[in-house]
């Protein structure tokens, strides 16, 4: 894979093996893995056995799960690709993965322009890569998928959280609009029992994988249009819409009704000015100083309700909560960024009890998919909804 192609699978890499403690996150390098230790890797579990085997003259092959027709599998990363191949898939692979949870996702025809700009000015150079590489990334995806019916059969796999079911919901517009594989299928999950807190399809190793197969489901017409209206709700610049569809349960995809939830929960607070992210950062430090790394362990094992943020995505949401006019916390220096030390100011403090608005801080500029976070519009706890303000 060209770098470019990969680039935003290392926003989201570490959050498919949360469980492995990433309590000293330390990226030496944009292409390392920033804290999972593949060898750590909880043992999965299933019901299924070895492949299913072919007798030849030459001995027992082992027949691919999708052995019976050409197939493109489609993830929201690389992080089950070599799991697939050991499980003995042999269909085609594609990674659609550009975090569109974070960052301007506007109604507007240079969307892939505004994301790859995004993409570089958010994580480029942590990750060393430039925007025109950015882009040709996204480009390449784009036309991968525009060619996803080419092949007879089409799957998808996906789970619970923001980042995947908004990355579902485009895949599903995309489909919805046509032309349709002559067979389109869904793997989406929330739980695994091999897995006592399921963060991603990324904890499972290669038997566990395989014993998904034989549940997906053909994807339905239902599910096509909502994908479609989920797509659209998104790119508003009122996210009225997204909010009603979220209020409906969304019964044709049962788990992405929590997941627009709680996008919507990342708008500013009516109480404070906060995302629900900023806020979790601030309350946990609001105990002590803690390091980066440390802080990121403890929204995924704990705080955080719904996780969805990888590394780098966290990172940047704590840098840039420091360069706000009156900065809510401090960084110290370090030439590592997950080690560095975090502490909240008093202003912070303040903000966190309600008594200053952040955004009256003057903090940078900040997306909620096409929603502009200036305070226009917050999430309110009291209520569980939107709210505009005039």
């Amino acid at each position: 894979m060209a770098p470019a192609s990969g680039l935003t699978t290392l926003l989201k890499r570490p959050i498919r093996n949360r469980e492995t403690s990433p309590v000293d996150i330390d990226i030496e390098t944009p292409t390392q893995r920033a804290f999972v230790d593949e060898t750590a890797l909880p043992e999965t579990h299933s019901q299924i056995g070895e492949p299913r085997m072919n007798t030849t003259e030459h001995g027992c092959l082992p027949v691919p799960p999708d052995g019976d027709l050409p197939t493109l599998h489609i993830r929201c990363g690389s992080d089950i690709r070599e799991s697939l191949r050991q499980a003995g898939f042999a269909g085609d692979f594609l990674e659609y993965s550009d975090p569109i949870c974070q960052g301007p996702v506007p109604d507007t025809s240079d969307l892939l322009q505004r994301r790859a700009r995004y993409l570089a000015q958010s994580c480029g150079s942590i990750m060393g890569f430039t925007e025109a590489q950015s882009l040709a990334g996204l480009e390449a995806a784009e036309r991968r998928l525009n060619e996803a019916h080419t092949y007879p059969r089409v799957v998808l796999w996906f789970e619970h959280d923001s980042y995947d079911q908004l990355l579902l919901a485009r895949c599903l517009a995309h489909f919805a609009e046509g032309p349709l594989p002559a067979h389109l299928e869904l793997i989406c999950i929330d739980r695994h029992p091999s897995v006592e807190r399921f963060l991603g399809l990324g904890q499972l190793g290669p038997p566990a994988l395989a014993s998904l197969w034989p549940h997906r489901t053909v994807v339905t017409p239902a599910q096509l249009e909502l994908g479609r209206l989920v797509w659209a709700a998104l790119r508003h610049a009122d996210p009225s819409d997204l909010a009603a569809i979220a209020a409906t349960g969304t019964p044709a995809l049962p788990l992405a009704a929590p997941a627009l939830r709680r996008h919507l929960q990342e708008l500013p607070g009516a109480r404070d000015g906060l995302s629900m992210t900023e806020r979790l950062v601030l309350r946990i430090l609001a105990g002590e100083p803690t390091r980066i790394g440390r802080i990121f362990a403890a929204c995924v094992q704990e705080a955080e309700p719904l996780p969805f943020l990888g590394d780098i995505g966290f990172l940047g949401v704590v840098e840039q909560m420091a360069v706000a006019r009156t900065a809510v916390l401090t960084i110290e220096a370090g030439e590592k960024p997950f080690p560095r030390l975090a502490t909240i100011t008093e202003t912070g403090r303040q903000v966190l009890a309600g008594q200053v608005d952040y955004l009256s801080l003057g903090p940078p500029e900040r997306w909620v998919g096409g929603v502009v976070a200036d305070g226009q519009w917050r999430w309110d706890d009291s209520t569980g909804g939107i709210l505009r303000v005039p």
